[in-house]
């Protein structure tokens, strides 16, 4: 564990704040500077939020052949199991220290819709053995998006957009909006510390691969990030928890829309062996949006950096180049 890492101060921003302009500012210093800020007066109630973590709990304190049922589909909905991701290769050994639970935005299968990659039926424990988990789950999904919609707003106008830009139909109005529930097991169940200098982390250094994120945890400390990821040491500092609050970073497509004015940094679950549980909240435009430099981000001297994408493409890839291959699981869900 390496205890001399410094704690990083992080901008903070309130929804209920009449002066947008204030908002506008915070934000746009914090994404030029480390791509994380705190969000906080987002309207979604500490009892609603302690409800999540809750039944977040229950589920995976369930017995893993129970889990192992509700395991990813094709459509990456569902469990993802201890050491199923591995987002760091090159420095991590076996995979990340986390178990995890992927809900999407519900499309019946009988939906056209549903054959799109991200879009389709997610998959649900039985009321006998979780009763109301789906109602809590899909209760907060929905307010998330609502707050993420309301941080998107603030974005377009740091990136002198119109207010709505991310609001149109090929952008927010139908997203692939994910909800992940995340838990770390403690040290006296795995016996795993996180050892950087041995490949081993509750998650290994990433960057998100979309608009923006939106993390609650609980008190435990673990989450670091990295300004400035071409350092030589990189230099990780922690962010501490915020209760009630949000956690928010910019991901990948942001860098890409911004032409890499705004920044998305790499980050990290570094844990001395207690448990811990977060719930990340993924916010990507729709299937067809295509991703390419904004008309405010280039400049005859700062020309696109990166050729146009559709999301659905972008983030295929990038799910297929950090999750195990299903057929890897030889028992099925048994």
């Amino acid at each position: 564990m390496e205890s001399s890492i410094s704690r990083t101060e992080l901008n903070c921003i309130s929804l209920a704040d009449p002066d947008i302009q204030k908002s506008v500012a915070l934000l746009k210093q914090a994404c030029l500077d480390s791509g994380f800020f705190y969000v906080v007066d987002h309207g979604i109630s500490q009892e609603s939020m302690d409800e999540v973590f809750a039944q977040s709990k229950k589920f995976f304190d369930l017995p893993h052949s129970e889990k192992m049922k509700l395991l990813r589909d094709e459509k990456n909905r569902g469990y993802t199991p201890m050491l199923d991701e591995i987002l760091d290769p090159e420095n991590q050994v076996n995979g990340d220290y986390k178990e995890g639970y992927y809900i999407g935005v519900e499309v019946p299968e009988d939906n056209p819709e549903a054959n799109k990659p991200f879009y389709g039926p997610n998959q649900w424990p039985t009321e006998e053995v979780l009763p109301k988990w789906r109602k809590v789950m899909e209760q907060y999904h929905r307010e998330a998006l609502r707050v993420a919609k309301s941080v998107a707003r603030i974005i377009a106008l740091a990136l002198d957009l119109d207010v709505d830009f991310f609001d149109r139909p090929e952008m927010l109005a139908k997203p692939i909006a994910i909800l992940r529930l995340l838990h770390y097991e403690g040290g006296q169940k795995t016996g795993r510390v996180s050892n950087p200098a041995k490949g081993v982390y509750g998650a290994g250094a990433h960057s998100d691969y979309g608009l923006i994120t939106l993390l609650a945890t609980d008190d435990v400390v673990g989450l670091q990030i990295c300004k400035d990821r071409n350092a030589q040491p990189q230099i990780w500092e922690y962010v501490a928890p915020l209760k009630g609050g949000f956690i928010v970073n910019l991901g990948d497509m942001l860098e890409r829309w911004s032409n890499c004015i705004f920044r998305s940094t790499l980050h990290r679950v570094v844990l001395d062996g207690q448990e811990r549980y977060s719930i990340a909240y993924f916010v990507e435009p729709s299937h067809d949006c295509v991703v390419e430099c904004l008309p405010t981000c280039k400049s005859e001297t700062n020309p696109p950096k990166f050729p146009p994408i559709t999301c659905s493409a972008y983030l295929s890839q990038r799910y297929k180049d950090t999750h195990a291959d299903l057929s890897s699981y030889s028992d099925g869900k048994a």
